[in-house]
Parts: C-alpha cells; sequence; structure tokens
C-alpha cells in the first residue's frame, strides 16, 4: 500500500496504476479512491498513468482533527503531484472532488496540468445565497449532517438510492453497488464526514474556476438528485473559458458506475483529443 505523509503528519493513501500520461482522480463524499476503479483500470489498460487517494478523514487516510476544509484538501492534492513528479497531469474530479480540483488551480495554478474533467461536480457553489439563488437551501446540508451525526451507518444506505437514482422508475441499481457505496461511506471518519459537508457545500469556487486555462471537459446528469445540474454544471462551464459540457440524459449523480461504457468512453477521447 502506497502512503504519502503531508506536512502536518497526516497519511494519504493512494494507489497508482499503470504507465503513460498521468491522470489524476479526486473522489466524492463520502466515498475514496475506489469510487474510480473502473475509470482507472479502463485507462490504465489504454496506455495512461492512473492514481486515485483516499482524501484525509476518508477511507485508508488518516483522519486528523483538522484540515477538513478544500484549502487543505487542495494543498494535500498539490504535495501528491509533486511527491510523484505529475508533470502534464490531467485532473479528474467527481462531486467533491470536483472542488477539490478546482480549488486545486485557484491555489497553485496549472503548471502542471495539462486536461481537466469536472463530473457531477459541486462548482461553483451549491448552497443557495442572495447571490447564488439557484443552489440548496442550508437546511438540506443540516439534515444530512443530523442524518450523518445520528445514525451515519443508516444515512449512507438511505443516500445511496437518490445518489444512483435508483428511487426511478425502471432503474436498475443492484444491492452490491449499495453495499459498495456503503462500505466506503463506514471507511470514513465521523469528524472529518461532518466537516466535508460544510467544505463541499459552502465553499466557492467560483473564482477558482475563472483561473482554468486548459482543455476542461464538464459532465453531468440531468436527473442528478444530489448536485442539481443548473446551479453545478451549467454554471460551472459558463465560468471556466471555453469549457465543454456534456449532459448524460437521465444521468443521476453516481455516473462513474451509471453510466460507466459511456463516461469511460467520454474521458479515453478527451485525454486522447
Amino acid at each position: 500500500m502506497s502512503f504519502l505523509t503531508t506536512r502536518d503528519g497526516t497519511q494519504l493513501y493512494y494507489k497508482d496504476w499503470g504507465t503513460g500520461p498521468p491522470v489524476l482522480f479526486s473522489h466524492g463524499w463520502p466515498l475514496n479512491g475506489d469510487a474510480w476503479e473502473s475509470q482507472m483500470v479502463h485507462l490504465a489498460t489504454a496506455g495512461f498513468r492512473c492514481i486515485a487517494h483516499d482524501r484525509r478523514g476518508h477511507g485508508r487516510s488518516s483522519q486528523p482533527w483538522d484540515g477538513n476544509d478544500m484549502d487543505t484538501y487542495a494543498d494535500d492534492l498539490r504535495e501528491l503531484i509533486e511527491k510523484l513528479g505529475l508533470e502534464g497531469v490531467a485532473l479528474v474530479g467527481h462531486s467533491t472532488g470536483g472542488g477539490e480540483v478546482a480549488r486545486y488551480i485557484g491555489r497553485h495554478g496549472t503548471g502542471r496540468v495539462a486536461r481537466v474533467v469536472l463530473v457531477g461536480s459541486v462548482t461553483p457553489l451549491m448552497l443557495r445565497t442572495s447571490a447564488n439563488p439557484g443552489g440548496l437551501p442550508r437546511s438540506v446540508f443540516d439534515g444530512l449532517r443530523a442524518g450523518v451525526a445520528g445514525d451515519r451507518s443508516q444515512c449512507f444506505r438511505d443516500l445511496a438510492t437518490p445518489f444512483y437514482g435508483a428511487n426511478r422508475p425502471g432503474a436498475k441499481v443492484s444491492q452490491g453497488l449499495r453495499d459498495a457505496f456503503w462500505r466506503q461511506g463506514m471507511q470514513g471518519g465521523l469528524r472529518a464526514e461532518l466537516e466535508c459537508i460544510k467544505a463541499f457545500s459552502e465553499t466557492d469556487f467560483t473564482e477558482d474556476l475563472r483561473k482554468f486555462n486548459v482543455p476542461t471537459l464538464i459532465l453531468h446528469g440531468d436527473d442528478d438528485q444530489i448536485v442539481p445540474l443548473g446551479a453545478s454544471g451549467q454554471a460551472s462551464a459558463q465560468l471556466v473559458p471555453g469549457a465543454v459540457l456534456k449532459i448524460y440524459p437521465g444521468g443521476p449523480h453516481g455516473l462513474a458506475d451509471l453510466h460507466r461504457e459511456e463516461l469511460n468512453a467520454d474521458l479515453l477521447a478527451f485525454l486522447q483529443a
């Protein structure tokens, strides 16, 4: 198992598969790097080096009390990129991971970055404010916090339903997939997962997105019940110069699993362009 020890002593677990141009994946909440395994196998088989880490407090990484915020997540990403000597890396972020990627660029620039892919990303801002009327009300995130704090295990079992769109007519979502979501969520630490809700819902990535100056692909499902398309994917596409937005009809938040073949093909085509 591979670990990076950060400047504050936190150990970050990461997997590093294949050889070739590097692709670095950032996962969503409350998951870990395993959420990207299908994409990593597909791209590594096609000649790419694929790396995915477990965010601090999640998965197999350390569970520090402090540092569960977007600035620190972005700085952790920088340390991983520098440790592995990645140049010309493609950054791929899903949901919270999209915010992590955006904040990395906002803080550290694109000197080592060749391309960016945002998948169901929380950018530019999830929380409804006077300046962001299309966001979700604070009560949504307060309810999520209460659910995680009160019965985290049941909360993650329940959350898997809208995450994968299992509540839609004709949906085919296996129990195994739901169980995998629950397992990954339960690997993380309670403190980190609670703090991360604030990080992904209240961080404004508007200025970070405006600093993007590399080819950017934005992928989003139009039936995303977790991160609604209008205030996220579509809004992000308007802020990133030259961004390409692709909308998956009927797509839920869990595109990596429910639209695996299409997503894999889109990623490969974008990386090979």
